[in-house]
This record gives structure tokens, C-alpha cells and sequence, in this order.
């Protein structure tokens, strides 16, 4: 029976910890590929940020609403269904004939990520007991540094000589491995909450409520943009009510009502990376658009940021053992905001060596930043 779970175990963490390498490794791989991508497709600015955008705003709206599915009907069975649409959306994106086309795929490719992300961990957390689990985390978060640091890279080497459809290719390859693994070796299920019933509403809301917010900022400073905006803040409004009255929420409201410093925490998370996530988009841009560089050059450059923070991460878990958490937390906020002014100063004539100096800046911000704010 020891060796039956212990084998359950590997297995889980085998396949969970390749998928936390393979979502955030296509993410960086992208953010290379897209000067490549628009030259194809002839894609103006606009549409160039819905390649990244679409598949964000998918991601965002389904994760909630799977993971509760998966707590009731099972989160091995909604892992299955997520690595088969992962497969299959990457092989439509690698045939994509035109840019809506391909915008259309990257929305597929974002629902498949959330069935995966919101049962990866949960699946990790049912299998391995509390004495083992934050190694089995640990190995997790690694797989997920190590595929932001070789996605610009491996990103780079593919878009420069084998074109940029072969990173989606070899997704598949990569997946149909993940799949394999579950149908031969994974057996058993996990379902947390079987039998509740599932909040459609909410996760309508929701999903409206993320539409018309992301959306709407994409479209400021026109006065549509605006009214987005104020009808996604009244959606959270209508969705906190909501998740309050009922009895099986989407998202259990004590979480944030009983808990002001996991809200507080969860809010300045939201904005920390709010105002960091498109700097490896638009640094690819800049780099090969004014400063000329190559998909593979470009890439070696990105990577700085990812290994710095694999690197840094680990003494900033230290530190937070030590120094009291919104001390810790505030200080890998100041970094980034100077990291980020330093970013904004950037000219067509900006040296390489300043680039990645603010890249460092910016990366002892974020290795800061993420102990402190975690729950308590």
C-alpha cells in the first residue's frame, strides 16, 4: 500500500511539476516570438497585445470556475481535460492561418491553462501529507522559475531557426507526454467538495466582471474604456453580494472578510504584478524592434530576470524568517518602483549594461516581494 501512494505521489508530482514548467516556459517563449508572429501576420500594435492579452483574460476568467469544478467532480479528471485542450490548442495555434485565427486558439490555449493551474497544486496537496508538502511545493515553484528562465531563451533559439510555430509544436510533444503519464500511471481520484452544487451565476459574474476590466483598460483612453471599467467594478460588487447569500460560493467571502491581512496581501499582489508582468513584452519589443537584436540575443538578455529571481528568491524566504513581513514586503515594493522608473528611462540609444542593472533592481524587488505577502 506505501508503495502504491509513494508511486501516486511521484507520479503526481512528476506530471504537475512538467506542467509548472511548460505554462509559464511558453509564456516567455512568446513574449520572444512576437516580432516574428506580427511580421507573419502583418499585425499592427493593437492586435499584437491580444496575442498575450487573449490568452491572460481566458486564463483569469475559467481559473476560479475550474478549480471549484474540479473540488466536485474531480481534479484529476479536470487536469485530463486540461492537458488534451492544452495539446490541441497549441497544434491549432502551430497551424494558425491567419492572426484572429491564431488570437482565437491563444483563448482556447488560456481555458486549457486554468483547467490545468487550478488543479495542479490542489492535486499535490491531496496526495502529499503535510510533512512533505512543502518540498513537494518547493519542487513546483522551481519548475515554474526554471521555465520563465529558459523560455527566452529556448524561445530565441527556436523562433531564430526553426521559426516561431515550432515552440507550439513542441508543446504538444511535451503534453501528450503529461497525458500518457495520467492514463498509465495515475490512478485514483480527488474531488474536496463532491456533491455541492456549482455556482453558475458567480462564475458568470466573474467572468464578466474580469472581461469588462481587462478589456476596458485595453481600450483607454477612449470613453468606452471608461465605461468598461465602471460596469466590471459594479460586476465585483454584484459578485461579492452574491458569494455571500449562498450556500456553496464560488469563492467563500470569510476568506477575505475574516482575514484583513490576506486581503491586504492578495491586493498588493495584484497591483505588484499588475505593474510588472508586461516588462519581459515589452523589453522583447524594444530590443529587437530599436535596438536590433536577434530572437536568440534578445532571449539571452530577458533571461537575466527569471535567473536572478530563482536565484534571489530563496534568501528572500530567509529574510522574511527574520524581518517583519510589510518591512520586507515594502522594500521589495520600493525596488521594483525604482526598477521600473529606471525601465521608463529607456531610448533607442540606452546601453545593454543599464538594461540589465535595472533588471536587477527590478528582480531584488520581486524576490522580495512574494515571501511576506503569502497567507499566514
Amino acid at each position: 500500500m506505501n508503495q502504491t501512494q509513494n508511486t501516486v505521489k511521484s507520479i503526481v508530482l512528476l506530471i504537475t511539476t512538467l506542467s509548472a514548467f511548460l505554462t509559464p516556459f511558453m509564456v516567455a517563449a512568446i513574449n520572444i516570438a512576437l516580432p516574428a508572429i506580427s511580421r507573419e501576420f502583418a499585425m499592427d500594435t493593437g492586435m499584437l497585445g491580444w496575442v498575450a492579452t487573449a490568452y491572460l483574460l481566458a486564463a483569469a476568467m475559467f481559473l476560479l470556475p475550474f478549480g471549484k469544478l474540479a473540488d466536485i467532480h474531480g481534479q484529476k479528471r479536470i487536469f485530463t481535460y486540461g492537458i488534451v485542450v492544452t495539446i490541441l490548442s497549441a497544434f491549432c495555434c502551430a497551424i494558425a492561418p491567419s492572426a484572429r485565427w491564431f488570437i482565437g486558439f491563444r483563448v482556447a490555449q488560456g481555458i486549457g491553462a486554468a483547467m490545468v493551474a487550478g488543479t495542479s497544486i490542489a492535486m499535490l496537496t491531496s496526495v502529499f501529507p503535510a510533512a512533505e508538502r512543502g518540498k513537494a511545493l518547493g519542487i513546483n515553484v522551481a519548475a515554474t522559475y526554471f521555465g520563465l528562465s529558459l523560455g527566452p531563451v529556448l524561445g530565441g533559439v527556436l523562433t531564430q531557426h526553426f521559426g516561431w510555430r515550432s515552440i507550439f509544436s513542441g508543446q504538444c510533444h511535451c503534453r501528450v507526454f503529461i497525458l500518457t503519464g495520467v492514463f498509465w500511471k495515475l490512478h485514483g481520484e480527488w474531488a474536496e467538495a463532491q456533491g455541492e452544487r456549482f455556482d453558475w451565476i458567480g462564475a458568470l459574474i466573474s467572468g464578466a466582471m474580469l472581461m469588462d476590466i481587462m478589456v476596458g483598460f485595453s481600450r483607454l483612453p477612449k470613453l468606452i474604456g471608461v465605461w468598461l471599467i465602471l460596469g466590471g467594478i459594479g460586476a465585483l460588487v454584484a459578485f461579492v453580494l452574491w458569494e455571500s447569500r449562498i450556500t456553496y460560493p464560488l469563492l467563500d467571502m470569510q476568506l477575505v472578510k475574516g482575514s484583513p491581512a490576506f486581503a491586504f496581501s492578495n491586493l498588493a499582489a495584484l497591483i505588484h504584478y499588475s505593474a510588472t508582468f508586461a516588462i519581459s513584452l515589452l523589453l522583447s519589443l524594444y530590443l529587437q524592434y530599436l535596438k536590433g537584436l536577434s530572437p536568440q540575443q534578445a532571449g539571452l538578455i530577458l533571461v537575466a530576470q527569471p535567473a536572478m529571481q530563482a536565484v534571489f528568491s530563496p534568501y528572500a524566504g530567509k529574510l522574511s524568517d527574520r524581518i517583519e513581513s510589510r518591512t520586507l514586503a515594502s522594500i521589495g515594493m520600493g525596488c521594483t518602483v525604482v526598477g521600473l522608473l529606471l525601465l521608463s528611462l529607456l531610448t533607442a540609444k540606452t546601453s545593454l549594461t543599464f538594461i540589465i542593472l535595472a533588471l536587477m533592481l527590478l528582480v531584488s524587488g520581486l524576490a522580495c516581494f512574494p515571501p511576506p505577502t503569502r497567507m499566514p
